[in-house]
């Protein structure tokens, strides 16, 4: 499957505003109107020498001399401003533009950085000396990342799940919190930035706080009557109500999420695990029937082995409905578990591959350093594994390219997945809806060779 890469994705926003646009009339200057927007000050300083040129003309006829053309022309010397070719002044193009520049500082300033790292001549505008001077800063880092926060500024960024025709954002937004630590007024704040943001993958299940997941996940899109827009992934198999694969309880499990997600179908059903006591032609002949009554579009995977997949093609060519993604533990300090058989498998046989726990309950945030970091919690306790030799060297190498790029150390170690073979779409949380934009930013970043090893480096066992 090929990774798509978000290049032609850019938020331009102005470094320094050189020339604000208004609605208001524009001012007059001898009779000719000055111009305002984008290439208003190219355009203005045409006009000035354009009626300073006529002055001396007439100037010159009157008193017969070229007295008065060389004053005219030391005057225009002296008040001309300065043209470069190295300032690159973008000024917005959309409304987008604006409110992405006010509603994330940081954001706007990785875009300022790029935007000063890539000037062109066609590019290069007039801009007063003041601001020539003030624009000192050091360019931005090569793989500065293509901004995609903003109102719906990554709608148009997709990657596709195996060989489906589900086209989700690169970054899957997992709600195993909603209901749970995020109670359903921050569960509905969380899903209404992201969706903002151009997301448009939702991952639960039927077994995440009981089932309120999903139940908060239908009552929001119901609210904002955004179902068409999105893909929804839900789980079957651990519901107390309806456990395992066995075609009842399937069917049970079905009718039951379809319910609290206030839908009639769901995009991709994935067997939360696989289950021993259930033959495998049996679950997916069950799931054969629920793809032809359309209830579910496509299959999925969650924690199967290598061996179990290859049993599963072997049934898709015999006519079984064949699974299009596989979720899986995987992250900087969690390789094994992917890296070898199952990621042999999975790209042989073109899968979508969704990676869970890519930030290790919290861990490659950045925000545990210490054991005095770690409060009484579950999620804290978990994280607090990492803490070592190895997630000490980790952290540090994503400080260091987070420092390079002006991005979060979130958004690297997302990144870092995002650039692994056969990865669709890593599926991240979060609690707060601050806590998206670092998760969305990771679409735009483009790691060099050199970070990516760098990061390979740090997290070898």
């Amino acid at each position: 499957m090929a990774k798509f890469i978000p290049r032609l994705f850019t938020v331009s926003e102005p470094a320094e505003a050189t020339v604000e646009e208004t609605d208001s009339a524009p001012p007059v200057t001898s009779g000719v109107a000055v111009r305002s927007g984008r290439h208003a000050a190219r355009a203005n300083v045409v006009t000035a020498t354009a009626e300073a040129v006529a002055e001396a003309e007439a100037e010159s006829l009157a008193t017969g001399g070229i007295d008065a053309i060389a004053a005219i022309e030391a005057r225009l010397r002296a008040s001309a401003p300065v043209v470069t070719g190295t300032t690159s002044v973008v000024a917005p193009d959309t409304d987008t533009d604006a409110a992405s520049s006010a509603g994330s500082p940081a954001v706007a300033s990785q875009k300022t950085r790029r935007a000063n790292a890539v000037p062109t001549s066609a590019q290069a505008l007039v801009a007063t000396p003041a601001q020539t001077s003030a624009r000192a800063d050091l360019p931005a880092h090569p793989s500065a990342p293509i901004p995609v926060l903003g109102d719906g500024v990554g709608a148009s960024i997709r990657n596709t799940v195996g060989d489906s025709e589900l086209e989700v954002f690169p970054v899957s937004l997992g709600t195993s919190v909603f209901g749970w630590t995020a109670e359903s007024t921050a569960s509905e704040a969380i899903l209404n930035r992201y969706a903002d943001f151009g997301g448009n993958f939702i991952d639960t299940a039927d077994s995440y706080s009981g089932g309120r997941s999903e139940h908060i996940i239908g009552r929001w899109m119901s609210r904002r009557r955004n179902r068409d827009d999105m893909v929804v992934a839900t789980k079957i198999g651990r519901h107390p109500d309806s456990p395992g694969l066995g075609p009842v309880n399937m069917v049970r499990a079905v009718e039951a999420s379809l319910e609290r997600l206030d839908t009639d179908h769901i995009d991709l059903l994935y067997f939360h695990d696989d289950d021993d006591s259930v033959r495998l032609e049996d679950a997916l002949g069950t799931a054969q029937w629920l793809i032809e009554t359309g209830k579910v579009r496509y299959l999925g995977v969650s924690n199967f082995t290598p061996e179990r997949l290859i049993e599963a093609r072997i049934l898709a060519a015999a006519g079984y409905p064949r699974f299009e993604a596989v979720e899986t533990h995987y992250s900087l300090l969690t390789r094994e578990r992917y890296e070898g058989g199952l990621q042999l498998v999975a790209q042989g046989q073109g899968l979508g591959v969704m990676p869970y726990y890519a930030l290790e309950n919290g861990f490659l945030t950045g925000k545990y350093r210490s054991r005095a970091d770690f409060a009484d919690r579950l999620r804290s306790a978990k994280a607090a594994e990492h803490l070592g030799r190895r997630g000490l060297r980790v952290l540090k190498a994503l400080d260091q390219i987070a420092l390079e790029i002006g991005v979060s150390v979130t958004t690297i170690a997302i990144a870092w997945l995002q650039h692994r073979p056969g990865v669709a779409a890593p599926v991240v949380s979060a609690s707060r809806p601050e806590q998206v934009d670092a998760i969305v930013q990771s679409a735009g970043v483009q790691l060099t060779r050199t970070q990516v090893l760098d990061l390979e480096r740090a997290s070898r066992i």
